[in-house]
Parts: structure tokens; C-alpha cells; sequence
């Protein structure tokens, strides 16, 4: 039976490495995939999907005023059956893009897995993150650790000076050199403006 699942976690815990096995596991079995990626964050290049440790993949873009399920279903009148569709990034989803989403599960039973942040560097929830949280069938979370050797579930975004940023849009393209993945205890500290944090993830003591 599809479902509609959600692997989340904190920056730099190998979410798209993830989604591109799962679908080279897929691929290997002669099933075909769509991998959908959101068109501002364009870091591996327009149209590709690419992890820290080099695996890349092709993935169609997609904006926020796109209907998911059409596009889906317009893939395979175009391109024949379609086994899995993979989400990266999906934080940037817009609520109804969810929605339709798990149309696609629902309606055309082909199972979607999107992989994205819980939350931002606020602590606070992204909007697809927010509603994959409330309709997805299965929750999974992807650990990764803080350099406090603590589980790391939260995000902090830094300045070149490692210092913890509490304002700014919530959307922000960046890697390794503005978001670093922390633990609870490290987030609220940092934020409390305890410390800063170095572009290697190693606590910096105040100034």
C-alpha cells in the first residue's frame, strides 16, 4: 500500500544521500522515479539534486504556486508508469503541495517520500514541514550528531564570526558555512548568546 512518508532531521545529516539510494534502489529493480526538487534552492545546480559526499541526480524544479499532482500526472501520460516519487528539501513545500501530495498516494497509489528540515534556525517550523508532520503515514527522523557528541535536532544559522542569528527571513539558501546542526542544550545556549560556533562545529567561547 503507498504511503506518504517523512524523513526529517537537522542540516547536514545526510537526508539527500538518502533520497538518492533509495532511488538507485528503485532504479536498480527496473522501476522508474521522479525526483522533485524546489527551484530556489540551487546549490547542486538548476535541475539536480546533489549530496555532500558527491551523489547527484537529475530532479525536476518546482515552485510554489505548482500543483504536484498535476505535474505527476501529466509525468506518466507522457512518460509511462511511475513507481515513487522522492521530495528534496521538502520544508519548502507549500501547504496545498502537501495536500496534493497525498493525492498522489491516495488517489494514484505510487508512494511519495520527501526528506527535508523539521525546523529553522528559530526553532520554529517550516510550512511543509509543518504538514507532513500532521498527514504523513510514516515519520522517520535521520540523526546526526552535535559537536557536543548530543543528538543534534536543531539548526543554528551563524555570521562569519560564528555568531548565532535570531532574525532574518526564514528562508535562506546556504551549506556548512551559515547553518550548523546542534543539539537542544547547544541551541538555546548559542542563542542566549553563550559561545559562537566555527565553521568546523566547534564551540567558540565569548569574546
Amino acid at each position: 500500500m503507498a504511503k506518504l512518508y517523512f524523513y526529517y532531521s537537522a542540516m547536514n545529516a545526510g537526508k539527500t544521500t538518502t533520497l538518492l539510494q533509495s532511488a538507485h534502489n528503485y532504479r536498480e529493480r527496473g522501476m522508474r522515479v521522479a525526483i522533485l526538487t524546489p527551484a530556489l534552492d540551487h546549490r547542486g545546480g538548476s535541475g539536480t539534486v546533489a549530496s555532500r559526499i558527491g551523489l547527484s541526480a537529475d530532479a525536476a524544479c518546482f515552485g510554489r504556486g505548482d500543483d504536484l499532482e498535476t505535474r505527476i500526472r501529466a509525468d506518466i501520460a507522457s512518460r509511462g508508469p511511475l513507481h515513487c516519487v522522492l521530495v528534496d528539501e521538502a520544508q519548502f513545500l507549500s501547504r496545498a503541495q502537501v495536500w496534493q501530495l497525498s493525492d498522489v498516494v491516495d488517489g494514484l497509489g505510487i508512494p511519495v517520500l520527501c526528506y527535508g528540515l523539521r525546523t529553522d534556525f528559530r526553532g520554529e517550523l517550516f510550512e511543509g514541514s509543518l504538514h507532513l508532520l500532521a498527514w504523513a503515514d510514516e515519520l522517520t527522523e535521520i540523526k546526526t550528531i552535535c559537536h557536543s557528541g548530543k543528538k543534534a535536532t536543531m539548526t543554528v544559522r551563524v555570521d562569519a564570526d560564528g555568531h548565532a542569528l535570531q532574525d532574518g527571513p526564514q528562508v535562506e539558501i546556504g551549506g556548512n558555512e551559515r547553518y550548523v546542526s546542534v543539539s537542544r542544550a547547544q541551541f538555546k545556549a548559542v542563542m542566549r548568546g553563550e559561545g559562537r560556533i566555527d565553521p568546523l562545529q566547534q564551540p567558540l567561547p565569548l569574546e
